[in-house]
């Protein structure tokens, strides 16, 4: 059989890498870690963008308000009045040029004619319709006043119409009445939804030279005409009452001329009738100076009509906003190819991150799944990883015989009583090495893998959640310790037992997706008797285990709880929650477990404190800060594993 190899086209390469999106989930997970919901977290990503090389919303937004800067300076909107106003004054001092030398009372009689012409333009242009022009020049003047106006009027309403007339020929002329007629059937065939893409098709193949953005339905042509017909009332409202009143009449007596004026208001009826919803009504500033023709103009409005809908729906700041909202099309006007494939990064993110099981919906409602925390997990303890010094781990090792040891690439001769796994490879090697011409094994030939058996530990980490993290700045940065910590010990020492407890008015125990999703409430209180009172338990159920607990706190205890389990509140502290703090650091003592205290701050009451901790527990205090907290809470752990050694 014979084959043909070339690019695959039936859809998007199944062999291309998955796409990542971790580095954007890293992203949402630090915005959530500081009290901000899903949703919210992910629209500021979609708002700054995810990487160096791919913009956000701000950046396209920053790009369509210089765009539509741009546009307001490109000049004048009464640059055809200008520009018509200084045709007619050329044509008439051609004209009285022409006269002047002429002695004859007709030459006089013409002059005195020419003096009655009215001040407004068009009105002038009225008057001088009719008029016997003596000058060639003159005559030739008035008729590209004429032209002009025509094609500027075409122009406004068919972009690009104004460069098909061009030379004057009047069958070309013909032929837009033509179409023009022919369009406005197929919009009544269209409105007794008689309508046909066929019949489209007839059109455009019959008058597509004068649509050059050659529209493939109907509504798309709609959707053209519509946009410049809009404008084109914009920039009537745009101007001042006497400007808006001379122009009007200038655009009426050129598509009289032309024999399009009942065709053109048919067709704009139309088109405001089937698209009620752009903007027939308002005005737009333009600042520059250069005059601008009508077409332009009317260019130029609609792609400022265009962008300040492309503003809004990329501000995003409206109920129920999503990037489904931003045009594509509108951005490829505006910014060009690029800004779509940013736009389209930006949808693909979101979409992926449902879909590889990063974001759930539970009632509307983003949420972050089991998968998701535990990669801001993993995140968050490589980025404490990362700031540790070089050097032992303190992996609190005890090599033993156990069989439940983990292998550590190494092997030693058997001895009698050993259960390690038996190193067939060292095994034989030592045979052959002892007498290549007769392998048979002895038991001196026999090598053991070399295990080491890891003790268990039962973790608490004890994380202050008050309202004064919050306004200190450190809540995200102990939730990331926490996950930081939780992490480490399920992947490197999946044998111990950890518990996160945080505490405010009250102490509860929390699981990582808890941790993560947690809010704070304005609520007073450090209620470090109660976590201590939950740590207590969690050692208790663990008898057997090395106990390690660790408390994140930026203030001295403020509350504690009653016999009748509510809680105290009280600042300065009360003797009472002193007392009662102090007994549960002694229990904690009395069981073995040494307590070492991260501060988050250097007052002196809480300095007290936890000095009086450390002499009654033995423990250590760490002064530290959010950006080094997480290095400081998972060294620890690493460093109070202490490895309890014995050899065979």
């Amino acid at each position: 059989m014979r084959y043909r190899y070339g690019p695959y086209r039936e859809g998007p390469d199944p062999l291309a890498p998955p796409f990542d999106v971790r580095e954007a989930l890293d992203a949402v997970g630090d915005d959530v870690m500081n009290g901000s919901s899903v949703s919210d977290a992910l629209r500021r990503l979609m708002r700054r963008g995810a990487g160096e090389d791919r913009r956000g919303l701000d950046d396209l937004l920053r790009e369509v308000r210089a765009r539509r800067r741009e546009l307001r300076e490109r000049g004048r909107l009464d640059g055809v009045l200008e520009e018509a106003r200084a045709l007619l004054d050329t044509a008439i001092g051609q004209e009285r040029a022409e006269l002047f030398p002429d002695p004859s009372d007709e030459a006089r009689l013409r002059e005195a004619e020419l003096d009655q012409v009215p001040s407004d333009t068009a009105a002038a242009v009225r008057a001088l319709r009719d008029y016997e022009w003596r000058s060639d020049a003159a005559r030739q003047t008035f008729q590209r006043l004429k032209d002009m106006l025509r094609d500027d009027v075409l122009d406004a309403q068919f972009q690009g119409l104004k460069q098909a007339l061009q030379g004057g020929d009047p069958a070309q002329m013909e032929r837009v009445r033509d179409m023009m007629a022919a369009l406005n059937a197929m919009l009544d065939a269209d409105a007794r939804g008689e309508h046909r893409q066929e019949d489209f098709d007839a059109f455009m193949a019959e008058y597509g030279e004068f649509f050059p953005d050659t529209p493939q339905t109907l509504e798309e042509l709609v959707d053209s005409l519509a946009r410049r017909s809009a404008a084109m009332n914009r920039l009537m409202n745009s101007l001042s009452p006497e400007q808006r009143d001379e122009l009007a009449q200038l655009m009426a007596e050129s598509l009289q001329d032309a024999g399009l004026e009942a065709e053109m208001a048919r067709l704009g009826d139309a088109l405001r009738g089937r698209r009620p919803d752009l903007d027939w009504t308002g005005g737009e500033r333009m600042t520059g100076e250069d005059p601008l023709g009508l077409g332009d103009a009317t260019s130029a409005l609609a792609d400022l009509a265009d962008l300040a809908d492309l503003e809004a729906a990329m501000r995003q700041d409206y109920p129920g906003a999503s990037l489904t909202d931003v045009d594509e099309e509108a951005v490829r006007r505006a910014l060009g190819r690029n800004a779509v494939d940013d736009l389209a990064e930006l949808r693909r993110i979101e979409n992926e991150l449902q879909r590889q099981g990063y974001l759930s919906q539970d009632k509307g409602r983003l949420e972050l799944t089991p998968k998701a925390v535990r990669r801001l997990g993993d995140t968050a303890l490589r980025r404490a990883f990362s700031q540790l010094a070089g050097g032992p781990r303190g992996d609190h090792a005890q090599r033993d015989a156990g069989q439940a040891g983990e292998l550590t690439g190494t092997s030693r001769p058997w001895r009698f009583g050993d259960e390690q796994p038996l190193d067939v490879v060292r095994t034989v090697t030592n045979a052959v090495l002892r007498d290549p011409s007769h392998i048979a094994l002895t038991p001196d030939d026999f090598a053991v893998h070399e295990t080491e058996n890891r003790t268990a530990a039962a973790v608490c980490l004890l994380v202050d959640l008050s309202y004064s993290m919050v306004s200190n700045g450190t809540w995200a940065a102990a939730k990331q310790t926490a996950l930081a910590l939780h992490t480490l010990v399920k992947s490197r020492f999946p044998r111990d037992a950890v518990q996160i407890v945080g505490f405010s008015n009250y102490a509860r125990p929390l699981t990582p997706e808890q941790m993560t999703s947690l809010d704070w409430d304005m609520v007073q209180g450090t209620n470090l008797h109660h976590a201590l009172l939950l740590a207590g338990r969690h050692l208790d159920a663990h008898p057997d285990f090395d106990p390690i607990v660790m408390i994140v706190t930026d203030g001295e205890p403020t509350a504690h709880v009653r016999p009748d389990g509510r809680y105290l509140f009280d600042y300065p502290p009360s003797p009472e929650t002193l007392v009662l703090t102090f007994a549960e650091v002694d229990k904690m003592t009395r069981r073995g477990a040494t307590l070492n205290v991260f501060m988050l701050a250097d007052e002196p009451r809480l300095i007290a404190f936890v000095d009086e901790i450390a002499h009654r527990n033995g423990g250590r205090v760490f002064t530290t800060d959010a950006d080094s907290l997480s290095v400081e809470v998972v060294s620890d752990y690493l460093s109070t594993r202490t490895p309890r050694r014995s050899r065979r």
